[in-house]
């Protein structure tokens, strides 16, 4: 029989109880001070850990200490700082594409909305709604690798489109921790719940997750799977 979404909702109402349990104190893993630092970030985070894109952005926030720095710098200079975090050629055109934009349609103002924010080169959905809600406090979510991951494994969404993604599960949890879903999702994926090997038997949803048993189902084993924050910091 097919689940209605009265009962869906119910049903991702324990999930995400017991993801918030389990992790209290969320935060974004990147690295930054502004709302443009971050929206650099994420951009950088493209296809690259978000450890190696804070041990790059340091050097990077030095050299350009603001959006007209940017817009101004040689790409050369910005791709020789950004080279490790892979596609660099790419991402040094859409930081400084991003700032000219900035300056020229938004008085120099990374825009809080996300009509305006996927405007700029190199910023989709999921880049918009990071910024939106970490440096904005505006409730997004974010359908990366992990979120998408374990909304199927959640029997949330069986889409592999991250725009249909964010909007079903968007009417399962409500719109103020939609943020916090996000983050805490991305955590559970990166610790616990992997692409190719999760840690089922030391999941904290192991007795509510409709896809227990697709991973390490032994107690002891699956412990030996689990990430630590260490891994990412």
């Amino acid at each position: 029989m097919r689940e209605s979404l009265p009962e869906k909702k119910v049903r991702a109402k324990v999930i995400y109880r017991q993801l918030s349990k389990n992790y209290p104190n969320v935060r974004c893993e990147l690295d930054y001070k502004n709302a443009f630092q971050l929206l650099v970030a994420t951009v950088l985070s493209a296809q690259c850990t978000d450890k190696r894109v804070n041990q790059v952005t340091p050097a990077l926030f030095k050299k350009y200490k603001s959006v007209r720095a940017y817009a101004k710098a040689s790409l050369n200079d910005i791709e020789d700082l950004i080279y490790t975090t892979g596609f660099f050629r790419a991402k040094a055109r859409h930081i400084q594409g991003l700032a000219i934009k900035i300056i020229e349609d938004f008085e120099g103002e990374v825009p809080d909305t996300l009509q305006e924010l996927i405007t700029l080169p190199g910023v989709g959905r999921k880049t918009a709604n990071v910024v939106l809600g970490h440096a904005f406090d505006i409730p997004g979510i974010t359908v990366d690798t992990h979120f998408g991951r374990l909304s199927r494994r959640f029997e949330w969404t069986t889409s592999q489109d991250p725009v249909k993604v964010e909007f079903e599960v968007g009417e399962l949890i409500p719109q103020k921790e939609w943020t916090n879903l996000s983050q805490r999702m991305i955590w559970h994926g990166r610790r616990i719940c992997h692409s190719r090997k999760p840690a089922c038997g030391a999941c904290p949803l192991a007795n509510i997750c409709p896809s227990f048993g697709i991973g390490e189902s032994d107690k002891a084993k699956a412990k030996l799977l689990v990430k630590s924050d260490e891994d990412f910091r």
